[in-house]
């Protein structure tokens, strides 16, 4: 569902006064955004290594056995 621009105004509103207000909450919540998309980039990776891993043990062993 997407925000009218009204709703997008309000809310730039509320952001800048809560800035304003607490600057280190502002800091703490910009830190927390950044952290949790590193760690989603930290988990698709292992998870496509070991995918990766997984398909090569496969071609490995059906090459060896097959």
């Amino acid at each position: 569902m997407a925000l009218s621009m009204e709703e997008r105004r309000l809310l730039a509103e509320i952001e800048v006064r809560l800035t304003a207000d607490d600057p280190r909450l502002a800091v703490r919540m910009t830190r927390l955004g950044r952290d949790r998309r590193r760690r989603i980039r930290l988990v698709a990776a292992v998870a496509i290594v070991a995918v990766a891993a997984a398909a090569a043990l496969a071609g490995a062993l059906l090459a060896a056995f097959g």
